[in-house]
């Protein structure tokens, strides 16, 4: 058995990034009234592996990891709100997870209100949220794994400069039809920061 060259640095114990007009910060459970208004709709959550929730129900699926800087262990990851720096209104979510230590790789997500599309706050954040999961946390390697219905996301992980590594065809049961899933990735060396 091979050992990876592949060493994670220490995780911060605080996280708030900041960006010209978006905030990135951990979840915590005074942001649940903002986060049903966009996770409470069938139209953003229809790409989603989730129905539309409640305040129960974001904290069932990711109250673990509510104020949470860690990206190991069993149920390791983070989760950032993005807040809208202009009055600071939390407009969407961002998680990495699924870390594999040895790769130094994991996933990212997005979720985003729909009330703030069209002026680049997604891309804005997403950019924001690479930049740490490369400079902060030391990862080599990123994907995102995108419904081949969603334009919007595909859209934005194309925007911030990842590429298309693969199409899998009818590859899910999901929500009542076969779905065809879209991965794009993005390696630290290929990345620059504030793009």
């Amino acid at each position: 058995m091979t050992v990876s060259p592949f060493v994670l640095p220490p995780e911060p114990e605080r996280l708030d990034v900041v960006r010209e007009r978006v905030r990135l910060r951990p979840v915590v459970d005074g942001d649940l009234s903002a986060m049903v208004r966009y996770r409470g709709d069938a139209e953003v959550c229809r790409f989603l592996p989730f129905e539309p929730q409640t305040p129960d129900d974001i904290r069932a699926r990711i109250g673990h990891l509510f104020g949470g800087t860690r990206l190991d262990g069993e149920r390791g990851g983070i989760v950032l709100v993005i807040e809208d720096r202009s009055d600071g209104t939390v407009i969407g979510d961002l998680v990495v997870f699924h870390l594999d230590p040895d790769a130094g790789s994991a996933e990212i997500g997005w979720v985003v209100s729909p009330a703030a599309s069209g002026r680049g706050l997604a891309t804005e954040a997403v950019r924001a949220l690479i930049d740490t999961a490369f400079g902060v946390y030391g990862l080599r390697r990123l994907v995102a794994r995108i419904d081949a219905q969603n334009a919007r996301s595909l859209a934005l992980a194309e925007r911030v400069g990842m590429r298309r590594e693969a199409h899998l065809v009818e590859n899910l049961w999901f929500k009542g039809r076969w779905s065809d899933e879209i991965d794009y990735g993005i390696l630290s060396r290929e990345w620059v920061t504030g793009k």
